[in-house]
């Protein structure tokens, strides 16, 4: 085995993406399949966007026993989980003078609480069967660290929300605050926010991509696999010495 080949190597890592079924998560677990890990994909809805010899369970993330069984099962069956991808995350789209409540009970419960439980189950059952080292990796999103720009979205209802933002900006310091926390276990935590990922199966708006496109130095939209790179970088050893960061992935949009 190379140099290279060790740095990032993942071969018989026990991963468990949230998420798993959606657009980007969809691409984590094809990504450390692809690497020779053992994928367990995690989504409250398993039917689509399934990957041959990944693993489905069906979980609501906001459930706390919920999780805690599952993620016992799992450790149980390959005796550790490696690393934990807390990818699951919702938005709402009301104008929010009309936010309903629920609606952003809702997006906190699932992007702040969800990813709370996730780690807290995983730390407490690395402690537990006294495992050696660990990595979680959040998905933040450039709109926990800027506003959107709401000129961008001539034809696109789905606007952000004050609410996404502000729990992706709750997973960053979250990142933050356990990667000093848990660093002393050896466990790594660290965080990856995509600005704005072309989605080809429900297409935002001809005009949204190119008011986008102007405001991003690098003149368009993010493609689902350009967030794996980092990703896989922060699960592997080659990132041994990386904790605690934000790695944003936007085409510059956040640089000026």
């Amino acid at each position: 085995m190379s140099y290279i080949e060790k740095m990032f190597n993942l071969n018989n890592k026990v991963v468990i993406v949230t998420g798993a079924c959606g657009q980007l998560g969809n691409k984590i677990c094809e990504a450390f399949k692809n690497s020779e890990s053992i994928v367990i994909g995690i989504d409250t809805n398993t039917e689509n966007n399934k990957i041959d010899d990944v693993e489905y369970f069906i979980n609501d993330i906001t459930k706390k026993e919920d999780t805690q069984k599952l993620y016992e099962s799992i450790i149980k069956k390959y005796e550790r989980i490696d690393i934990l991808i807390n990818n699951a995350g919702v938005s709402t789209f009301e104008n929010f003078e009309e936010r309903p409540e629920e609606s952003f009970d809702w997006v906190m419960d699932v992007n702040l609480k969800g990813t709370f439980l996730g780690i807290q189950t995983y730390v407490n059952l690395f402690d537990q069967y006294k495992s050696k080292q660990g990595s979680i990796i959040n998905v933040g999103s450039i709109f926990g660290v800027v506003s959107p720009d709401f000129r961008n979205y001539t034809d696109l209802p789905r606007k952000n929300s004050e609410v996404y933002g502000a729990t992706k900006a709750g997973v960053i310091q979250m990142t933050k605050y356990f990667a000093v926390h848990l660093a002393e276990r050896n466990i790594r935590v660290n965080c990856v926010s995509p600005g704005g990922i072309f989605n080809p199966k429900n297409p935002q708006g001809e005009g949204f991509r190119e008011n986008y496109a102007f405001r991003t130095p690098m003149k368009r939209m993010a493609n689902d696999e350009e967030m794996i790179g980092a990703i896989l970088y922060l699960a592997s050893d080659a990132a041994s010495y990386t904790t605690g960061q934000n790695v944003v992935i936007d085409g510059g949009l956040t640089a000026w």
